[in-house]
């Protein structure tokens, strides 16, 4: 194992995995970056990012810059004299005079097979568009956005009805075996990346809460993906009731039904809650009323009958 000055930056949970993988391994970094402390929650009470606390807990010095843009904040990685800065879902641009200061440059551990899913939200992506695999990509950052050279990929299948969060655990897991893995043979040489190929590369922009809104004129399938990758975040969700309260849907199935207007609810009653699509349909078997927990369908269908109504999948 080389002796490395390594400065870990990352924020969320999906970072925590990498860093917790290198210190497991032996390579503490000498600090981590992380964004500044921000409200979450319902009670949006100032917390601590999951690298943060895990830093704190094993007594790695944090830096929380705003912005990489400002020469102070990069003075204070430039006195830290890494020789590999190691970037899992920072959430931060990192500049050029940023990507210039570490001896061995920049290297990011990215929840795609690159160039496919550059981006914000590579998990959702995959799910979306219905990729059979997915995987952890280990580039060696540029200025542009996931573009840089890519020194090793590890593929994993996406399961037929796994969420975006299900997802997210196994690809964390798999972004911090794969970066101690090949640490040593990149920082070395021995291991060299290779060239992007522009023209096969697809793009996840960042998902917005309208985006989750269910469009029953779409087929089955898609909206099954749509519940998926919006679980956890930020829930799938459609209007429905007298009253249009905004109703989530977290687990759901592709299911055949008669033929009927998209939108219109087959069934509601004991046996769950089966909607029409543009083509198939879908039974809504996890939902959750505004302000209450999340129930299965049947106890749903006995709090809000739907019984014959036509969902709106365009109002918001």
């Amino acid at each position: 194992m080389q002796d490395l000055r390594l400065v870990f930056a990352g924020t969320p949970e999906f970072a925590l995995a990498s860093l917790s993988a290198l210190v497991e391994d032996g390579r503490v970094p000498v600090a981590v970056l992380t964004q500044p402390d921000r409200p979450a929650g319902r009670g949006k009470r100032v917390l601590p990012s999951p690298v943060k606390q895990y830093a704190n807990e094993h007594d790695i010095p944090v830096l929380q810059p705003t912005t990489l843009r400002d020469a102070g904040a990069r003075q204070q990685l430039s006195a830290l004299q890494p020789d590999l800065l190691i970037v899992a879902a920072y959430g931060l641009i990192l500049p050029q005079e940023a990507l210039d200061i570490p001896r061995l440059g920049c290297l990011n551990v990215h929840a795609s097979i690159l160039p496919r899913w550059r981006g914000a939200a590579p998990i959702q992506a995959a799910i979306l568009a219905g990729d059979a695999n997915t995987g952890i990509s280990l580039m060696r950052m540029t200025a542009g956005l996931d573009c840089g050279p890519v020194f090793v990929v590890e593929s994993l299948p996406i399961g037929a009805t796994e969420s975006a969060g299900e997802l997210h655990d196994r690809l964390a897991t798999l972004g911090g075996v794969t970066l101690v893995n090949n640490i040593d043979a990149i920082a070395s040489g021995q291991l060299k990346p290779v060239e992007q190929d522009e023209s096969l590369a697809t793009y996840a922009p960042k998902i917005g809460k309208q985006d989750a809104l269910l469009d029953w004129s779409l087929p089955a399938e898609a909206l099954d993906r749509r519940v998926r990758a919006y679980n956890p975040a930020p829930g799938a969700y459609f209007f429905a009731g007298p009253e249009s309260l905004r109703v989530k849907c977290w687990r759901a199935r592709v299911v055949d039904v008669p033929t009927a207007a998209s939108g219109t609810v087959i069934e509601c009653g004991r046996h769950g809650v089966v909607v029409a699509c543009g083509s198939g349909g879908l039974s809504l078997e996890e939902l959750q009323l505004p302000g209450k927990g999340r129930i299965r369908a049947h106890e749903f269908a006995a709090q809000l009958d739907l019984a014959g109504e036509r969902l709106d999948g365009s109002r918001e």
